[in-house]
């Protein structure tokens, strides 16, 4: 794409979840995923990403050039047989098609020029990409305490588990589910113009990204997930390809530490202050709160 970004960027997300599982773990039960050693909540990238992508899907329609790659039950070989298609026939050199299939996705697919993709194997090889957007895993603030929720089922699924019921007495079912009655999060992501001029992420890409951080969270509600609330972004644009400070130092100015009271557990965002320390950004930074 002509448009594609030229500057290099930095950002901050806070995101919250009420009487909710963020993201569970299914090797614990699908309790929500946290730090053993801290107890802190973590939220992981590939969690995220998937947010982004049903979003730009409900957005997009999931039609060319913002198609979605990684889709739910999709079959990736079945998928990249598009690109194949599109590029064999005029193209003898078995070199030249995965590098002519990787293009043809990166122009078509939103996740691929957005996160990258591996897409070297047998079947309708179409290489490798490495993405210019990058996120880190998110951590809770404070450290978290699971809930463990008892829960009821009047109904039943099969005639055997109703005759089962029947011979025990009983006149529900029990279950389990696991919440965290409130946890704010900050995760962290990188995007580098260079990758960008690889895939061809461009201005509107950034954009539609923006977007997704921002609204993704209002169209992936569920009970399990409870309540769940975008509340700030904050970014910080270099005037260069390459950069004008380390991410660290960027990363160090936003600051997000309890309110009044610190005597009582956290259950709203409006027990933090979010503190952006403008005066120490860097000369040729600009700093930009979405949220």
């Amino acid at each position: 794409m002509s448009d594609t970004i030229q500057n290099r960027y930095e950002f901050v997300y806070l995101f919250d979840v009420e009487n909710g599982n963020p993201n569970g773990d299914p090797d614990a039960g699908n309790m929500p995923r946290i730090d053993p050693e801290t107890s802190y909540g973590l939220v992981t990238d590939v969690c995220l990403k998937r947010k982004i992508r049903n979003f730009v899907e409900i957005v997009k329609g999931n039609q060319s050039p913002f198609r979605i790659y990684i889709r739910e039950k999709s079959v990736l070989s079945t998928t990249r047989k598009d690109a194949y298609e599109a590029v064999k026939k005029n193209e003898a050199s078995v070199k030249n098609i995965i590098e002519l299939g990787r293009d043809w996705m990166c122009k078509n697919f939103f996740d691929v020029r957005t996160f990258g993709a591996v897409m070297a194997v047998k079947e309708n090889n179409c290489g490798q990409v490495r993405g210019p957007v990058q996120l880190n895993f998110a951590r809770s603030i404070e450290s978290i305490v699971p809930m463990e929720v008892s829960i009821t089922r009047m109904a039943v699924e099969t005639e055997r588990e109703a005759e089962q019921r029947e011979k025990s007495g009983a006149v529900q079912t029990m279950g389990r589910k696991h919440i965290v009655p409130y946890a704010l999060y900050r995760a962290e992501g990188y995007i580098s113009a260079h990758l960008a001029a690889q895939t061809g992420f461009s201005e509107g890409d950034l954009k539609l990204l923006w977007d997704s951080l921002i609204n993704m969270f209002d169209h992936d509600h569920s009970a399990a997930r409870g309540k769940m609330n975008a509340r700030k972004l904050i970014v910080f644009k270099h005037d260069s390809m390459l950069g004008n400070a380390p991410a660290h130092r960027l990363f160090d100015l936003v600051k997000v530490n309890r309110g009044d009271s610190d005597s009582k557990p956290v259950r709203a965002f409006s027990d933090y202050q979010v503190r952006i320390d403008r005066s120490n950004v860097p000369d040729g930074v600009t700093l930009e709160e979405k949220i």
